[in-house]
């Protein structure tokens, strides 16, 4: 009995640590949105920010009508962003796989919680992984992960390399049922070196599958699963289901912080039973392996007009001992930007969003 309780308590964050990493994490002051596409006709998407040197940057996702590129922002404070580039443009051969969609997301990152946030090497290189696609619009078509990489300084505007094909795609031999249907979303790779999975690199993705109850197949289900890999090109699934997912809607977008013994994973929820609209969340693990998930108050909700449709897609930093949320802002005219709260009131953005939008709905 005693040997069954120890694995136990090491599987499952008890409520009083949720609730500590609750009060450690929170931002109720709600800054307003820091970066804005040029125009009407694009929407920009899904944070993720480092450092380098004595600067901020932040890669981030363009849509366009064709499809996502990734972007590159610079910022001295966190709160002031200028946009520099596009690092990962849409494909003049458009019989690549990936052609018509790049969405980026910086992989082996430092995940120290209040660290230095720097972005580290693997075999000489900086790395990215991506959600790609071969059908131009808004996510249409099959969607795989492929991975990037640059030996360049990533904190300047270039085109980054790419490996010839997918290394996940949702037709591999090994897909699980909570991730078969075809799209395979955002990715965050770490590097774990105690190998608490038995692996160096570990990969968080969501994925769209089928639901559990068979007469809700129509509906939209998406859950974050694992994988892992050895040299970070060749990757595998070690587990049946889904690591974090609820009974309905969207449990997506990982990002992995570390505060002490604690893996912290930000994600986002959409459509739930019991939850209105889109909100950001978070879920524990020990092992990366087991999560406990937060059963508490949204980490980031609808509350303001630049997001009064949806408030989600995190990215979470601590600095200073301020804690900055970056998320997904989205206005009832499917504007979309990218906006920060934070821990302590730091005042209010002057940005916003251009009066007359040009409509164009899309799923989250």
């Amino acid at each position: 009995m005693a040997v069954v309780f120890a694995q136990k308590a090491k599987t499952v964050v008890p409520q009083s640590e949720m609730e500590r990493v609750y009060e450690e994490v929170k931002t109720p002051y709600k800054y307003g949105l820091v970066l804005m596409p040029s125009n009407n006709s694009k929407k920009t998407d899904c944070p993720t920010v480092f450092r380098k040197g004595n600067k901020w940057y932040m890669t981030y996702l363009v849509f366009d009508g064709r499809g996502y590129e990734t972007w590159l922002a610079e910022s001295k404070d966190l709160l002031n962003w200028e946009h520099k580039g596009t690092i990962m443009s849409f494909s003049k051969d458009t019989t690549l796989w990936d052609a018509h969609q790049k969405a980026g997301y910086l992989a082996l990152q430092d995940y120290k919680w209040g660290g230095n946030y720097k972005l580290n090497k693997y075999d000489g290189k900086y790395w990215m992984s991506y959600f790609g696609g071969n059908s131009p619009g808004y996510e249409q078509g099959p969607l795989s992960i492929g991975l990037a990489y640059t030996k360049q300084d990533p904190s300047k505007v270039h085109e980054w390399q790419r490996l010839p094909k997918p290394v996940l795609t949702p037709n591999d031999p090994d897909v699980g049922w909570w991730e078969n249907r075809n799209k395979l979303f955002k990715s965050t790779v770490i590097r774990d070196k105690d190998k608490k999975t038995g692996y160096p690199f570990v990969m968080y993705y969501n994925a769209v599958g089928d639901s559990l109850e068979n007469n809700l197949k129509t509906r939209w289900y998406e859950r974050i699963g694992m994988a892992v890999s050895d040299d970070m090109v060749t990757w595998k699934r070690i587990m049946k289901d889904p690591v974090v997912h609820h009974p309905m809607g969207i449990t997506g977008d990982p990002v992995i912080q570390q505060i002490g013994d604690l893996y912290v994973m930000f994600y986002f929820g959409a459509f739930w039973k019991d939850r209105k609209g889109a909100f950001n969340r978070f879920a524990c693990s020990y092992d990366l392996v087991n999560w406990t998930d937060w059963t508490g108050e949204n980490l980031i909700e609808s509350s303001e007009p630049y997001d009064e449709q949806y408030a989600h897609k995190s990215f979470v930093v601590k600095h200073k001992g301020v804690v900055y949320h970056f998320y997904n802002a989205v206005n009832k005219k499917e504007q979309r930007g990218i906006a920060v709260a934070t821990s302590k009131d730091m005042g209010k953005s002057k940005l916003t969003f251009n009066a007359e939008p040009e409509s164009e709905a899309i799923r989250e």
